[in-house]
């Protein structure tokens, strides 16, 4: 990705930093009595599309804010490109792109007016600014309707012009928080097919999903249940002897859980 200039500054550590872009390091988060997340470590590398599937209330989406810098862990490290996920903060947060399950897009403003706002907000002007609104709202097919309210978009138009608003001050790591749940299927190819985009191009792309289908076009998995992680590895890898990957991802959850249950997965 090519950012602005004035955000490139030599011998910036983001840029010359070899290493994992997104390094978790034993991490537990506790709400009180409650642990949501337990003793997660993993890593991912740069232009790696990475999917966190799971079971309900498994803890996916508090992984997912911790390394987006929306909450500090309670025990253990996270590294974004070298930098320390609490103590240099703001510098991390300049480098990532969160969406969540909720993003919160403008009703009552138009898409070009939205994305007006987030390119104010990150100091995007002059001929980058027409650069980037013609780029993201390009590929995200939303140039035709650039006075149309939020409010009146489609739910995967939503979804697109929030992803839009995400990339304009191009980060290097996309985290997504179940950004296609309730979208339909035409939607949802478009949205992934704009983070193979972002893939090809090298940025690095955390995203949890409900969906097997889009856990299929992820490059590694992450299997989390009851806090935990379970297992890490491709989707081949995860769904090797059984028929698909949903059932392979039930065994498992079921062997850990030592029932007969069913399994589900979402948030």
């Amino acid at each position: 990705m090519h950012g602005s200039a004035d955000k490139k500054m030599p011998g910036d550590p983001a840029q010359v930093f070899a290493g994992p872009i997104i390094q978790v390091d034993d991490v537990s988060k506790k709400f009180g009595s409650l642990t949501a997340v337990s003793h997660v470590s993993f890593r991912v590398d740069k232009g790696v599309l990475c999917g966190l599937v799971g079971s309900d209330g498994a803890g996916k989406t508090t992984l997912l804010r911790m390394i987006a810098g929306m909450i500090p862990p309670t025990s253990g490290s996270i590294h974004i490109a070298g930098l320390n996920g609490v103590r240099q903060r703001n510098d991390v947060k300049e480098r990532v792109g969160y969406m969540p399950q909720r993003f919160g897009l403008y009703q009552d403003l138009t898409v070009a007016e939205n994305l007006d706002f987030f390119m104010d907000i990150y100091g995007i002007t002059g001929s980058e600014r027409d650069r980037r609104r013609e780029r993201y709202l390009g590929f995200s097919n939303l140039l035709p309707f650039l006075d149309r309210k939020a409010g009146d978009l489609s739910g995967g138009m939503k979804q697109k012009l929030g992803l839009a608003c995400i990339l304009v001050h191009e980060p290097q790591v996309l985290i997504l928080d179940e950004p296609t749940n309730g979208v339909d299927p035409v939607s949802r190819e478009e949205f992934w097919d704009i983070l193979a985009e972002m893939k090809q191009e090298g940025m690095s792309i955390l995203v949890s999903t409900a969906y097997m289908d889009e856990g299929q076009k992820c490059g590694m998995l992450i299997l989390m249940h009851h806090s935990h992680v379970l297992d890490i590895a491709t989707p081949r890898e995860i769904q090797s002897g059984f028929p698909d990957l949903e059932e392979a991802m039930i065994s498992r959850i079921q062997a850990v859980d030592n029932t007969d249950g069913e399994g589900s997965f979402g948030s």
